[in-house]
């Protein structure tokens, strides 16, 4: 699934804007322009292997009520960091679609554990090698 592709809806989103920090001069102080996006995972009808992706995915972004908090700040516009903050939860649900490929757990060959031995014995050798020289 692509980005473009995920729908967000509007009731499950909740935008509030903040005080931002960076350039902007006197702009800064007066006006906020940091959007703080928070959506309500549940209402957008995950299947449950994106959803336990999303978890990972967001890690300390989704709080224990099940909303995701995405902050941008990167813009001097309000416009722009709305777009920034709708943009990045599209690519976190979109790479939470993503299936993860089948593990398939496999054993080493029998010459790779010889050859393993073989190569273990032969480092213990040269440190063996490497004691006090006695005069026998």
């Amino acid at each position: 699934m692509k980005p473009d592709d995920v729908r967000l809806p509007d009731d499950a989103l909740s935008e509030t804007f903040l005080a931002s920090t960076g350039p902007g001069g006197q702009n800064v102080n007066k006006v906020a322009t940091a959007c703080q996006l928070r959506c309500n995972v549940f209402a957008l009808g995950l299947p449950l292997h994106a959803y336990e992706k999303l978890k990972v995915l967001a890690g300390s972004k989704l709080t224990q009520s099940g909303e995701l908090i995405i902050t941008a700040r990167t813009h001097r516009s309000q416009e722009a960091n709305r777009e920034e903050a709708r943009r990045r939860l599209r690519e976190l649900i979109a790479e939470a679609h993503q299936r993860d490929a089948a593990r398939r757990p496999t054993k080493p060959s029998r010459s790779a554990k010889a050859k393993r031995v073989e190569t273990k014995k032969g480092r213990g050798a040269v440190k063996a090698m490497r004691g006090r020289v006695s005069l026998d």
